[in-house]
């Protein structure tokens, strides 16, 4: 018996099952077999084939639990009140209501959900976005064309728009229109500050929220306390921020909140914090913005394996890669290649249960299709071959697919069942 990595189980994936995964048996090493672009969670996968997956061990193995007719409506409960804007506005509001003092961590969760969709809060850390939640004041102006700031008023806070309009007149005749999401007034400082031109409302019933200025300050100031930079040859190359998941102070760490893409792949293999468990995931479904090919991160991984304390971390990042974003093998030829010489290189070192994991994963994904191919005569070779049959014990497969030909163009690959 050989273990299954204890990792797997962090692998987030859909429950959709593929029933022609029973015509695929797990023995089979094929890797290029086409797929849907939905993911199929692990516990279909060994379902699907335990027929063939006698000598596995699954023991450690979490079972999912299966919800009740009656969690399911109250789980589409929950989803028809969060999808409510204006109910999520009241919520949002009555914990701003609230007295600083008097709002509870559920309150201040409330406000992070919606502050971090504002421009005011866009390139803050979450720990920065936290504490001014905590400190905020809500304010209202009823009317429209109130004066909130004089020019030369000497400023005591940062303001955020939540609802309507203002208009900033300069002395110099010019004029700004701000809007939701905007802010004014002071710049993290404690020097004195004074307004230069005149606020007033544009709307009715405009909404702010407040922060005094030497809470903005301490904040934002204090906030490197909470960051750690790692630097290559005098430059900064990743920024990693200390966040706490709870107050008991048992889950806390460091997650990355941006590098430089060579470090943002090193760190695939890197140790990860318990607050950030899902780094892999995360970066297997936005790499595509930074990087210009997957294969600068197939070509590294190939690169780990031939280390020995790095092989299973870099096979678990492949085979959660293949499980989630299977599309980006199966469309691209050159990933093709890199699925086959991993699984060459998983056979080359007799590492049997994560090769069968890999073969699950990729016959998962499989779907019909009809592919016809013509020749100009029957003695025209095929430029593809076979493996399998009746004599063997299990179904046909295409084994090789000559680069290039016809049978290639015409969409066959290595690892599909006939």
């Amino acid at each position: 018996y050989f273990q299954l990595p204890a990792d797997l189980t962090k692998m987030h994936l859909t429950d959709n099952p593929h029933p022609q995964v029973t015509h695929v048996p797990s023995s089979q090493s094929g890797c290029s077999i086409a797929s849907d672009s939905g993911s199929s969670s692990l516990s279909d996968i060994y379902q699907a084939t335990e027929s063939e997956m006698g000598d596995v061990d699954l023991t450690g193995l979490p079972e999912a639990p299966v919800d009740s007719e009656d969690e399911e409506e109250e789980e589409d409960e929950d989803i028809d009140r969060t999808s409510d804007p204006l109910l999520g506005r009241d919520v949002v509001r009555e914990c701003l209501e609230k007295e600083p003092a008097d709002k509870t961590d559920d309150d201040i969760e409330q406000l992070m959900e919606f502050m971090h969709q504002l421009p005011a809060f866009a390139n803050m850390t979450m720990s920065v976005r936290r504490e001014l939640c905590s400190v905020m004041i809500f304010e209202v102006v009823e009317q429209a064309g109130a004066i909130i700031l004089k020019d030369g008023q000497e400023l005591d806070s940062w303001y955020v728009i939540l609802n309507g309009t203002v208009e900033i007149s300069y002395p110099d005749g010019k004029s700004e229109s701000l809007c939701m999401g905007n802010s004014f007034g002071i710049t993290p400082s404690l020097d004195k500050q004074y307004m230069n031109g005149v606020v007033r409302t544009k709307v009715d019933d405009c909404q702010f929220v407040c922060i005094a200025q030497q809470d903005y300050w301490r904040i934002l100031n204090h906030v490197e306390k909470n960051t750690h930079k790692v630097e290559e040859e005098g430059e900064i190359v990743m920024v990693k921020e200390h966040r706490e998941l709870d107050r008991s102070g048992t889950r806390k760490g460091h997650i990355v909140i941006k590098a430089t893409p060579e470090r943002l792949i090193m760190h695939l293999i890197e140790e990860h914090s318990i607050v950030d468990p899902t780094y892999i995931e995360d970066f297997l479904l936005t790499y595509r913005t930074f990087l210009t090919s997957p294969l600068e991160v197939g070509n590294k991984l190939l690169e780990w394996f031939t280390v020995d304390s790095l092989r299973d971390k870099v096979t678990r990042v492949v085979l959660l890669w293949v499980n989630n974003h299977f599309n980006d093998f199966e469309g691209d030829p050159a990933m093709t290649r890199f699925l086959e010489e991993f699984e060459k290189n998983l056979e080359d070192t007799k590492m049997k249960g994560h090769l069968r994991l890999l073969n699950i994963a990729c016959a998962a994904k499989a779907k019909w299709r009809q592919i016809t191919l013509q020749k100009p005569s029957r003695d025209s070779p095929l430029f593809f071959s076979l493996l399998g049959g009746s004599d063997k014990g299990f179904g046909i497969f295409v084994e090789t697919v000559e680069v290039g030909s016809k049978a290639a163009e015409a969409g066959l690959k290595r690892g599909d069942q006939v």
